[in-house]
């Protein structure tokens, strides 16, 4: 459980930084805002694990020989994808939407989660039970989304690539650890 715990650390840093951008561009109805916000990415990081476990056990006697392989790619790829980004990435707060509406939420909701269902592929492949692990995953994702929406009033000029980039290294280490597990 170590690994799923690590995956959600890793995997609940974009919600962090979506959470830290609007704290820092809300006014009103601050603590309503921080629980909208954790609850569409807690929601999101929990389902979306789900869909990617159940789509990989649809394919797994097909793949079953070079699994470890394709979660070492997988999580190296998204890793290098999170640490990309954190280079690519500006200070966007004023695009932002002051308005928490259902359409926003949602958006959110998916946008941070989408490697959610490619780590719930790999969740599969690492014999992991798929209702815990979501359940780790979105538990932490809502708890990290509280703290990166309310922590902006302390740390306004924090720089989000560093949580970027450590969530990419974990990324790639959990991919390394599977494959050196499985090889040797």
């Amino acid at each position: 459980m170590t690994d799923v715990f690590l995956l959600a650390l890793a995997l609940s840093v974009d919600a962090f930084v979506v959470a830290f951008s609007y704290g820092l561009v809300i006014r009103k109805k601050k603590g309503v805002s921080a629980l909208k916000i954790a609850t569409a990415t807690g929601l999101g990081q929990w389902i979306m694990p789900i869909l990617g476990w159940y789509g990989a056990r649809s394919v797994y006697k097909q793949i079953e020989a070079v699994d470890h392989w394709i979660a070492f790619f997988v999580f190296c790829v998204l890793g290098l994808k999170v640490i990309a980004d954190s280079f690519r990435s500006c200070d966007n707060q004023e695009q932002l939407p002051p308005k928490l509406d259902v359409k926003i939420l949602l958006m959110i909701g998916v946008a941070t989660s989408i490697d959610a269902f490619v780590s719930g592929s790999m969740l599969f492949f690492m014999k992991e039970p798929i209702g815990v692990s979501a359940m780790i995953i979105g538990v932490v994702t809502f708890i990290n989304s509280c703290i990166g929406f309310n922590i902006c009033r302390i740390f306004k000029k924090m720089p989000t690539k560093y949580l970027e980039i450590s969530s990419g290294l974990i990324l790639i280490g959990l991919g390394c650890k599977i494959l050196f597990e499985h090889l040797s």
